[in-house]
């Protein structure tokens, strides 16, 4: 009787608090459940800036007596010198490994350590980032050595030596993956060699890089005006803007880096390319072409008709069709990317035995043509959205979150009050809004497919499935020889 008791007490406890009380019904079913009302946190209220001029999204979290700041700076990759390819990952990675010009590596280590914090620092293709972990009685001396970390790094030269040795062994082995062969040569095709966002880090310029171009990378682009804030956790308000105040006070910024997000000027050109790696029994394809970007009014019904062709897992066509039907991969699925700077790409793919790959990839292209002749149905699209708004409140799960969320949009150019009519914007897609979006934006003429596998099994098609590479569509066929790893030039 107790045990009966306790379970039943266990299982009131952890009901919902809408059902407490509830009569019990015959069926689940026939359960109902209070709307679920949730209102996106206002932007203007996490905003407000520092006397310098820097912006800073800060909010409170009593949960836990941690803080976490978080730094954006403008600057990446895109602006390194191309015989440098690698500049921009480096000064990022040595600004907290490499030291500063008070603390020492180890020192800076100890103290961290001591502090039960942590603290890193990267810089990606288009922005750097640094955060800053600490509990919130420690917020003081945090801020003193992660401001420290920003301001002075000492680039210590046995830790550049160190972190480059690693590099280089890390490039002998990056043609050990297929993915990692996919990734590349990927961005090859959609991008060009020539891009940043495709270009590659190589034995030639990593060696090319020195201590004095980290600094001046570092003094180019690493100053309050190039900067801003994102800070959550157990703290007072007030108080922690007094502390951000005098973290920052003496540190004079500089002017904003303006110069625009180079573009590419790649064309992708159709057909299909194929790599060979003999030492794999499967292979892995990626399908598609460039996408779109941010500023594209369509890209709610984008976001929809992708998801429901392969982006939202065991719901979406090829997912279904692939995988739960064929049973020719484990994981399939498509993505359309919404670029900030210049359109991102529209990629389908999947990986497969070999010998199951032609007709993977024909279905995933039957599946890309449907959903631009014939309309969804109704509960195709009410799956979709409703996932897509259901979900929509964990982007806002925590303080950090949101303050990281409206400060990432407001430093890539992006209102941050979108969140507030995101959710209508997502409900107002029709059936017509996605077949209108896929014949625009999806190309079956214009797909680039790129296979990545061992091509003698590949070529040498199941018969059982009729098709193969050679039979896929009005597509040229090139072999791509894999490049050597160090160099990344074509063997």
């Amino acid at each position: 009787m107790k045990t009966l008791i306790t379970f039943t007490m266990a299982i009131y406890f952890l009901l919902p608090a809408g059902l407490v009380g509830q009569e019990i019904v015959e069926h689940p079913d026939r359960i109902t459940f209070p709307e679920l009302v949730f209102d996106p946190p206002i932007p203007s209220e996490y905003r407000t800036t520092l006397s310098n001029g820097m912006v800073v999204y800060i909010a409170e979290d009593r949960e836990l007596p941690l803080i976490n700041v978080s730094v954006l700076i403008r600057g990446g990759a895109a602006w390194e010198p191309v015989e440098k390819a690698g500049l921009a990952s480096l000064t990022g990675a040595l600004m907290r490994e490499g030291g500063t010009e008070q603390r020492p590596p180890d020192d800076l280590d100890d103290e961290i350590d001591f502090l039960a914090a942590n603290i890193n620092t990267s810089f990606g293709n288009t922005s750097g980032n640094a955060n800053l972990n600490v509990l919130s009685y420690e917020i003081g001396k945090g801020l003193e050595i992660f401001i420290d970390v920003l301001r002075n790094p000492r680039f210590d030269e046995n830790r550049l030596r160190i972190h480059r040795e690693r590099i280089r062994q890390n490039l002998a082995r990056r043609n050990d993956r297929t993915s990692e062969i996919e990734s590349r040569e990927w961005g090859y095709l959609m991008y060009g060699e020539d891009h940043f966002n495709s270009r590659q880090i190589t034995v030639e310029t990593l060696d090319a890089i020195t201590r004095d171009d980290l600094k001046d990378f570092h003094r180019q682009f690493v100053h309050p005006g190039n900067m801003m804030l994102a800070v959550a956790g157990d703290f007072d308000r007030d108080e922690m803007l007094q502390h951000l105040e005098q973290a920052f006070k003496d540190w004079t910024p500089e002017a904003v880096w303006d110069e625009p997000v180079p573009t590419p000027d790649h064309t992708p050109n159709a057909g299909i390319y194929m790599i060979d790696k003999p030492d794999v029994n499967q292979g892995r394809v990626s399908i598609g072409h460039l996408g779109t970007t941010y500023d594209n009014p369509d890209r709610y019904a984008i976001q929809v008709m992708n998801g429901i062709l392969g982006g939202s897992g065991f719901t979406s066509r090829i997912m279904s069709r692939v995988r739960s039907d064929e049973g020719l991969a484990y994981s399939a699925g498509s993505s359309f990317g919404i670029g900030t700077h210049y359109p991102a790409t529209f990629r389908a793919f999947f990986q497969s035995r070999s010998e199951a790959c032609a007709y993977a990839a024909k279905i995933v292209i039957d599946e890309i043509k449907r959903i631009r002749d014939a309309y969804v149905d109704d509960n195709e699209l009410s799956t979709e959205k409703n996932s897509i708004l259901e979900a929509f409140p964990r982007r806002f799960g925590s303080a950090n979150q949101i303050v990281s969320l409206y400060a990432r949009d407001e430093f890539e150019g992006r209102d941050p009050e979108r969140w507030l009519a995101y959710r209508d914007k997502i409900r107002e897609v029709s059936a017509d809004d996605v077949r209108r979006v896929a014949q625009e934006y999806l190309h079956p003429d214009k797909l680039v497919i790129l296979v990545v596998g061992n091509l003698d099994d590949i070529m040498d098609s199941d018969p059982r499935y009729a098709v193969s590479f050679e039979t896929l569509g009005d597509l040229s066929i090139k072999r791509l020889p894999l490049r050597d790893p160090l160099t990344l030039r074509l063997e």
